[in-house]
């Protein structure tokens, strides 16, 4: 039986998004998140991160599948889920005549929540927009605009929170602000699915990973989990003299020579310590062959790295 930390705060079933034109923007997805989790959704552009988020916020109409929030089945019940989601949308479009206090607080009042001024004030002070409550949005810079755009998902204290790219193009100052707020409303249970660009940042923060492309959920893991099971390491050995060949001593599964014949390249392993316990036996070998080396460079595989390889050999895959 699930612990109430793993129980499901959002279920997916087949969702499929096709539209007018024959464009099929997801295929058959299924997911389900966690409570209290950080899921962190990775993808290159047009992959659907966008078109899954737009479904689960009542933005986009799905062509078939079933979306449950809350035990909340949000093709018959969706109001009851909606007002426990929010959203922070890659777009800035946003009430622009209006002062930035009443613009957050008519969020909250949306959703039938009662006025809170404290509520708002400490929202607006986590994001350093406290000094600008009372300027219009359209006179605030770029940056500015897209902290508003988070207050005004925060001010109804949504249960289950996505983050569209939140971080795109802004300054590294909100950057950190962002994570800071993102940190505290962990803390307090909040469920936060994120999609992003700056892949080390779901390295950072997030508990699981999911990576799509055009429209199929290729993966989904527990980060740490991930890393083991397709990471590898690297190491390039530089050697005091250069080999003409591989000595049959040393040769072993992925281990090659540059082509100036002065470094010895290896990858290999699976993330567990399989890598790095085979380049101790190849220096070993090396020094029991004796040949000498003035360097060792050793790295092992980011999720970055495991996100591009996958999708190049889906890519590989799916033309050859």
């Amino acid at each position: 039986m699930n612990s109430p930390s793993m129980q499901p705060i959002l279920e997916i079933s087949g969702l499929t998004k096709r539209y007018a034109g024959g464009l099929l923007a997801l295929d058959n997805v299924d997911l389900s998140i966690n409570r209290g989790e950080l899921f962190a959704l990775l993808g290159p552009n047009g992959a659907g991160k966008t078109t899954l988020i737009g479904a689960v916020c009542g933005l986009v109409r799905p062509t078939s599948g079933t979306i449950r929030a809350f035990s909340h089945d949000l093709a018959t019940d969706w109001r009851s889920a909606r007002s426990r989601i929010g959203l922070v949308p890659q777009e800035l479009a946003t009430d622009m005549f209006e002062p930035v206090e009443r613009a957050v607080s008519y969020s909250r009042g949306l959703f039938g929540l009662a006025p809170d001024k404290a509520r708002i004030e400490e929202i607006l002070r986590s994001l350093s927009l406290w000094d600008k409550r009372n300027d219009r949005i359209m006179t605030l810079s770029g940056g500015m605009k897209r902290r508003v755009l988070i207050a005004k998902a925060l001010a109804h204290e949504p249960d289950l929170l996505f983050l569209d790219e939140p971080t795109a193009g802004v300054d590294v100052e909100l950057r950190r602000d962002m994570w800071k707020l993102i940190g505290a409303m962990r803390e307090r249970g909040v469920t936060i699915i994120l999609t992003t660009h700056y892949i080390e940042e779901a390295e950072e923060m997030a508990d699981r990973v999911g990576i799509i492309r055009k429209g199929k959920i290729l993966m989904v893991d527990d980060k740490a989990a991930m890393v083991s099971r397709l990471g590898t390491t690297e190491a390039h050995i530089t050697l005091a003299e250069p080999l003409a060949e591989i000595p049959a001593q040393i040769a072993m599964p992925g281990v090659h020579l540059d082509e100036e014949r002065r470094v010895l390249s290896y990858r290999g392993g699976d993330g567990s310590g399989k890598g790095k316990a085979e380049v101790a036996e190849l220096t070993k070998a090396l020094i029991r062959a004796g040949i000498d080396y003035t360097g060792i460079d050793i790295s092992e595989s980011s999720l970055e790295d495991i996100f591009v390889d996958l999708l190049e050999q889906r890519e590989a895959e799916s033309v050859a």
